[in-house]
């Protein structure tokens, strides 16, 4: 692996794992409404490398530090966990999904520089960079 070099981009993220989406009670995906933060306690920055991809403020621990062969997939869709209701009618507020390969974080939601007002995010041009990314 080479070093960590000059990020390729940057951003501000909320999310959390597919196992906390689903313990999630009625209350919180209620509150969601309001303020996805309900749901997403996760917080931090997305930043891209040129070897690795890293959500700081991941966990108490620190950061989540991925590399390329971690990331088997990426997608961006509404699931049974995350659905169109709690994330706007409007398809701009699908989460972006990595699956990993990673135990503590198997399955990632992020909202990438969300807009709760409007219930839009980045995360769109996010999968598309990751992609890009994940062939080299």
């Amino acid at each position: 692996m080479n070093e960590i070099g000059t990020p390729l981009a940057e951003a501000d993220y909320v999310g959390a794992t597919a196992h906390e989406l689903s313990e999630k009670r009625a209350a919180a995906k209620f509150a969601a409404g309001i303020n996805q933060r309900a749901l997403f306690q996760r917080r931090g920055r997305i930043i891209l490398h040129p070897d690795l991809l890293v959500l700081t403020g991941w966990s108490g621990k620190g950061e989540l530090t991925l590399t390329r062969a971690d990331i088997t997939s990426a997608e961006i869709r509404f699931t049974h966990l995350y659905g169109r209701f709690l994330g706007g009618l409007l398809n701009a507020g699908r989460p972006l999904i990595l699956h990993t390969t990673h135990a503590s974080a198997d399955e990632v939601y992020l909202l990438i520089n969300h807009r709760g007002f409007l219930e839009t995010t980045d995360d769109r041009a996010w999968h598309k960079r990751i992609e890009q990314w994940r062939r080299g």
